[in-house]
């Protein structure tokens, strides 16, 4: 089955062409009108004249009064069924443009009408903004527009379409191609014939503007994003959360790829970025009410200070804040949300009994860093009890106390404070790592300016060496671009500052690798060391920062003994590609082989291991403690230049 056509020959009896229904589905402005209008043309000269069922002009007749709740797109949606099983059966064709955006109504549509033809009318979002005349999506992001598909509500894309036509890159002439060979493959036309010429125009539309087919170009300003901040983070559900991309009038870039391949990975989980940033005025307003004593304080660990920086910028999306009992429990039990979506790793916000005594459910709650910082204010929902042990043990594997992440569990309050958070600011961070805090919606601009449509992440508490360095360059030679993402958050006391490992990676970077192929980023997250479980959370988080695919190597956030070599990949077989929406890349222990001369793996070396060369960190750090070099086959020059230099002087964590 091809990502972007599925053939399914069906017999035609006595040579006459039953009725069908081509269902066009896709976010507002992805091209589906453009499409219909084209399609419609090329049927007719065949001498199909199909019933169009534009979403725009059933909802001013057949759907007139009905509004945007989940229960009224329903009902739409099923009222667009039924016509067009009703002239299906009678061996007519049906084009139907409609965002349909839920799933299981797309296939319960799919049931009734059974001749029943599926495209995704498939367009990134910063693609759609650009090209959004009216300016709604730009109000949507603002919190100006409620329920819009794709930014407040979600768009779940199918998972199986006969068809996808990508409009951001291919024109329409190409997508009405694509449909038609579907068509006759499944013998509902007698032959492809070519479809009314229109130029190289690609396929685009903007809630529900028309124009000419195949002649509608891609029309609107392509300004900045309309609702982002000072630090280029927007508030809110804002789709896949992309700012614009580019100088003005310029178009975005294209790979050259097969970026069909990677069109059901990378997008948020959950179906949009979930940002709780606040904006400036908002931050303004909240600190105001501070400087009253207005709000009931509490002070958060350093570990829940990186939370919320996460929580703010959108890479703990579709979060909103810190877990209730509900979701706290299925994700400590099931690796899921109360509601079933994937999420291994409770993130949750502790208080002490006397602190939760003097706080009330629907009150809000200035949360202040270690440092007497407010970051963010919560607005608390529920108040319930911590299950420590339950939690130390399924999601660390152990009760030990000896285990980092199992002491952090028992030292935290025994009541969780679960709500939305509207986040103020990030907890400070040396100057030398603010240049590279991109967050989401930044890495995904920064992507899309590039031509990356797939992109691979690497995380690492460590620097780079040669190991590491083979995985990469391993992995980019796959993809069009390698996301470097070393963690900055809360991590053990005796690993490498973040500030030293950063200029390790820019050491190694400059000369070993090509400065358009990779995008140097950190991660303000904590090291839980949860093992397998935070190797799905990783993975998670940078599918929300873009990426297509994840690097897991051997001992995956793992600490002492409490976890198998590989369990951080074994874990990965119990789910599929669709629900983790990122591809994980599995490599063995990499080491340096004098016998072969190079970097290599039990897969790849046949010698033993007398002739193996292998450092861990720990055995990084002892060396460098000692004063002792490091082996050129461990580490490039540049990189032990600078690990000895910091190991003799000082250093800011």
């Amino acid at each position: 089955m091809s990502s972007d056509f599925v053939n399914n020959t069906r017999s035609v009896p006595g040579g006459v062409r039953p009725g069908f229904t081509v269902w066009l589905t896709g976010l507002s402005g992805a091209g589906k009108t453009t499409l219909a209008e084209a399609l419609t043309a090329a049927l007719a000269a065949q001498g199909r004249r199909p019933e169009v069922l534009d979403g725009d002009v059933v909802r001013t007749h057949l759907s007139k009064g009905l509004g945007f709740s989940r229960e009224d797109r329903d009902t739409n949606i099923r009222r667009i069924a039924f016509v067009s099983q009703l002239v299906t059966r009678q061996g007519g064709a049906v084009i139907v443009a409609a965002i349909s955006p839920y799933r299981e109504t797309r296939d319960a549509a799919r049931a009734l009408i059974g001749d029943f033809v599926e495209v995704y009318v498939a367009c990134p979002l910063e693609e759609l903004v650009r090209r959004d005349v009216k300016g709604l999506y730009a109000k949507a992001l603002r919190g100006e527009i409620a329920n819009f598909t794709g930014v407040s509500d979600p768009y779940e894309p199918p998972l199986r379409p006969e068809v996808t036509v990508h409009t951001d890159r291919e024109s329409v002439a190409e997508g009405v191609a694509k449909v038609l060979a579907c068509l006759q493959s499944r013998g509902y036309i007698d032959q492809v014939v070519r479809p009314p010429s229109g130029g190289s125009s690609h396929l685009a539309g903007a809630g529900g503007e028309r124009g000419p087919a195949g002649a509608v170009p891609l029309s609107g300003s392509p300004n900045r994003h309309p609702a982002a901040h000072a630090n280029g983070q927007a508030r809110g559900s804002a789709g896949d959360g992309t700012p614009l991309p580019g100088p003005e009038g310029a178009a975005l870039p294209t790979s050259a790829g097969a970026p069909g391949l990677w069109g059901h990975l990378g997008q948020p989980h959950g179906g949009r970025l979930t940002l709780r940033q606040a904006p400036a005025e908002e931050v303004a307003a909240w600190r105001a009410r501070l400087e009253r004593d207005a709000l009931p304080r509490l002070s958060v660990s350093p570990r829940e200070a990186c939370d919320l920086e996460l929580l703010g910028n959108g890479a703990l999306s579709p979060l909103e804040g810190f877990l209730g009992p509900a979701d706290y429990r299925a994700v400590v039990r099931d690796l899921r949300l109360a509601g079933g979506l994937l999420w291994p790793i409770p993130v949750v916000l502790g208080a002490t009994e006397s602190e939760a005594a003097g706080l009330r459910e629907g009150q809000d709650v200035a949360l202040i860093s270690p440092h007497g910082v407010p970051l963010a204010v919560l607005h608390l929902r529920e108040k319930y009890l911590a299950e420590p042990r339950s939690e130390a043990l399924e999601v660390y594997r152990t009760t030990e106390d000896a285990h980092p992440g199992v002491a952090a569990v028992y030292a935290r309050g025994p009541v969780l404070l679960g709500g939305r958070v509207t986040v103020l600011q990030a907890p400070a961070r040396p100057a030398s790592l603010r240049p590279y805090l991109l967050g989401p919606a930044q890495t995904r601009h920064e992507f899309a300016t590039r031509g990356w449509r797939s992109v691979v992440a690497f995380q690492t508490r460590n620097p780079v060496h040669r190991a590491h360095e083979f995985l990469l360059k391993t992995a980019l030679e796959g993809v069009d671009g390698l996301l470097l993402h070393p963690l900055v958050g809360e991590t053990k006391s005796d690993d490498i500052p973040a500030d030293v490992r950063l200029r390790c990676y820019e050491a190694l970077l400059a000369e070993y690798f090509p400065a358009e192929r990779v995008l140097l980023s950190a991660l303000p997250a904590a090291m839980r060391y949860a093992g397998p479980r935070e190797a799905i959370f990783h993975a998670l988080m940078r599918k929300n920062y873009g990426c297509t695919h994840f690097i897991v190597g051997r001992d995956h956030a793992g600490v002492g003994d409490y976890y198998g070599t590989y369990d951080a990949q074994r874990i990965f077989e119990g789910f599929t590609e669709v629900e983790l929406g990122i591809r994980p890349l599995f490599y063995e222990h990499t080491f340096y082989c004098t016998a072969c001369a190079g970097m290599a793996s039990a897969k790849t070396c046949p010698h033993g291991e007398e002739v193996h060369l292998t450092l861990s960190g720990t055995r990084v750090r002892e060396l460098l403690r000692a004063g002792e070099p490091l082996p050129p086959e461990f580490t490039r020059p540049e990189v032990a230049a600078v690990l000895t230099g910091a190991a003799r002087q000082p250093v800011m964590a």
